[in-house]
């Protein structure tokens, strides 16, 4: 059975920085774009960052691109989301989203329909 699986999350303290890794589970996540959305309690889920089928591209929001870093290692076939300089208000759950069709750019509008896991929990406390 298909599965996204995200890791990584945690409690850190302001400023302090976490790394969430994302890989598919009883499919290839090669050859199909991935990226990361977040949740917070009360609010809509939120793009944060999506890099293409070949990583060769990435799209991140401007409010976000001094902090967030998303790279893939088409090796082992994991997404990862590098976070810096955390803050309180970039607490919530943070959701790994797949593609469901191949060869596409990463962008927001293409992500939202994906597949997506459970999630993984960052806390920022002040």
């Amino acid at each position: 059975q298909f599965h996204v699986v995200e890791s990584g999350g945690g409690l850190v303290q302001a400023g302090g920085s976490l790394r969430l890794s994302c890989a598919a589970s009883g499919r290839t996540s090669s050859g199909y774009a991935m990226g990361w959305f977040r949740q917070a309690p009360g609010k809509e889920r939120e793009f944060v960052a999506g890099i293409n089928w070949s990583g060769s591209r990435t799209d991140i929001p401007d409010s976000m691109k001094a902090r967030f870093t998303i790279s893939r290692d088409s090796a082992d076939e994991t997404v990862y989301l590098q976070m810096r300089n955390l803050k309180p208000e970039d607490t919530a759950v943070y959701y790994c989203h797949l593609d469901t069709v191949p060869g596409r750019s990463g962008t927001a509008l293409e992500l939202i329909s994906g597949s997506w896991g459970q999630g993984t929990q960052v806390t920022v406390s002040s």
